[in-house]
């Protein structure tokens, strides 16, 4: 590309086990010119405790962008912004220096279920939350804060099992506000992460942090940071950020975004009306739409996005490439001889979905439908929605004599499937979600698993270039509005065309409506025994 009419711009997207740095071209196109990837450690803890370590995630940053500097002909000093994509609803709490007071909360940490009790699930409740407080949150926010993952509660768990850390902390941080205030000593939170506290007044004409929230669920106001734009300019370069990464002191860092709201914009879904489902270590199905509402009982909402005006009606489950990253540990390995030497998932997670996906392609291609009879529930951490309960777990379902690794490995691959289909149902109850879909992250990188998701949704799949990237794509996006090379977010979806296209198969997805209907009464039919045998396990 011709460097007069090229700006470069370097985009972070932190994932739960690692951060992936992206050196991008804005042009005429948002073109990638040179990625490196580190991983870090994700601790899971007896307790139900997620943790990880800030050091780790500044550390792999920088390895990384020191890797894309020493293999391209682009000097740092080119280098027009940066900013975030990341993993949301973490509880980084940090004292005046900015220092965390204690290891970073993920999103995945389920230690405050005294804390949620306490906070709303008590009294007379409407889908497990206090009449009262699910009607003032709703009001304020178009959401409540009513699972146990929420940020509010780990916040509140310090507070009550940590005390003296508590009174410790300067300001309540997500994760990417934790590394902008790292690269420019400046406390900020993005619009999207703010919604994502449940804190965020998003009345017309407020668009604030809520007083009236924080007295009702004793959150300190002076906790909260400042309030910034993903298109946003909020700082530069400290000169030992500059150091430590190997950038120029003063380079502009902007906003940014969750993945919630970036991945998004990275698939090119950004009109009203389009729906994109994702498949990483998490996955989740989202629409967007002009105007906010919730569904308590499938645990969908509207949640703020990264356009103005626009929000993402988003539904999660928590394990869907992390079920795919099980069975390469635990079905798959013996088989693959790339797998032999042992190696953290993190450190090469690109060439663990390619490779995984390579021997998938080869060995469940020809599966039919319904593998056998067998069933897997995705749910491997607990499950967000249609359903919030912690307790909830995988299983397969109707294992017999005949049964081999091959069905078993088909079966992980379509329950993760049949779980985006009904949280894609859920949502059609309140708008109509799209037909295409556009389908994003490390799962989409194989035909086979596009391929079954068309089958059993119903629905025609669409693919864009590089489907793992998105979440960089979106960041780099949200840098181009904010330096001038983009009109606006919705200009984006023009620069971003499906690569490919999956046509559903009737006679297939006929073929897998009874397992289907079988697969959503499995929750319902051992929500007891869940509860039972994991209640013991974490006593025991």
């Amino acid at each position: 590309m011709n460097d007069h009419t090229t700006t470069y711009v370097l985009a972070y997207d932190v994932g739960t086990t690692g951060v992936k740095t992206c050196l991008f071209a804005i042009g005429e196109t948002i073109e990638l010119i040179a990625s490196a990837q580190r991983g870090y450690d994700l601790y899971i803890l007896p307790d139900g405790g997620a943790e990880q370590d800030a050091d780790q995630w500044w550390e792999a940053m920088a390895a990384a962008t020191r890797e894309i500097f020493a293999a391209c002909s682009v000097t740092p000093e080119q280098v027009a912004g940066i900013s975030f994509c990341s993993q949301m609803q973490g509880l980084v709490l940090v004292d005046r220096e900015g220092r965390p007071v204690r290891r970073p909360m993920s999103y995945m940490d389920q230690r405050a279920r005294e804390e949620l009790r306490r906070g709303i699930a008590h009294g007379i409740q409407i889908a497990g939350a206090n009449v009262g407080k699910l009607l003032t949150s709703l009001r304020l926010t178009g959401a409540v804060s009513s699972s146990v993952k929420d940020p509010l509660w780990k916040y509140k768990w310090v507070e009550a099992h940590e005390p003296e850390n508590f009174a410790r902390a300067w300001k309540w941080l997500d994760v990417k506000e934790y590394l902008i205030l790292r690269c420019t000593g400046q406390a900020v939170m993005t619009r999207d992460s703010a919604y994502a506290t449940f804190l965020y007044d998003t009345r017309s004409g407020r668009q604030c942090w809520s007083e009236k929230l924080c007295r009702m669920f004793g959150v300190r106001p002076e906790h909260l940071p400042r309030l910034a734009d993903a298109a946003e300019k909020v700082g530069g370069l400290t000169e030992q950020a500059a150091k430590e990464l190997g950038l120029a002191p003063g380079t502009p860092v902007f906003g940014g975004g969750g993945d919630a709201a970036l991945i998004a914009v990275g698939a090119g879904a950004t009109a009203a009306g389009s729906t994109h489902v994702y498949c990483g270590t998490s996955g989740w199905v989202s629409t967007v739409t002009e105007r906010q509402q919730v569904d308590v009982t499938a645990m969908i909402a509207a949640i703020v996005g990264a356009q103005p005006g626009r929000y993402n009606y988003f539904a999660e489950m928590e394990t869907a490439g992390k079920c795919l990253e099980w069975v390469k540990d635990h079905l798959a390995l013996d088989e693959i001889g790339i797998y032999l030497e042992k190696r953290d998932v993190a450190q090469s997670q690109e060439a663990v979905y390619r490779s995984l996906y390579d021997y998938m392609t080869e060995t469940v291609r020809d599966v039919p439908p319904g593998s056998g009879g067998v069933i897997f529930t995705p749910w491997l951490h607990g499950n967000r929605c249609p359903f919030e309960d912690p307790s909830a777990a995988g299983m397969f379902f109707n294992i017999r004599l005949e049964t081999g690794k091959t069905e078993l490995i088909s079966a992980v691959l379509e329950g993760v499937c049949f779980h985006l289909r009904w949280m894609l149902e859920c949502q059609d109850r309140k708008l109509k979600t799209s037909d295409p879909v556009r389908f994003v992250g490390g799962g989409a990188l194989s035909p086979v698993t596009c391929q079954r998701l068309a089958d059993i949704t119903g629905r025609t799949v669409e693919v864009v270039s590089s489907p793992q990237n998105v979440g960089a794509v979106g960041a780099a996006a949200v840098m181009g509005v904010g330096l001038g090379l983009i009109p606006d977010l919705d200009a984006v979806g023009t620069f971003i065309p499906a690569a490919a296209r999956y046509t559903p198969d009737p006679a297939r997805t006929a073929a897998y409506q009874p397992y289907y209907a079988v697969f959503k009464h499995l929750y319902r039919s051992n929500r007891k025994n869940f509860r039972a045998l994991n209640s013991a396990v974490t006593q025991g």
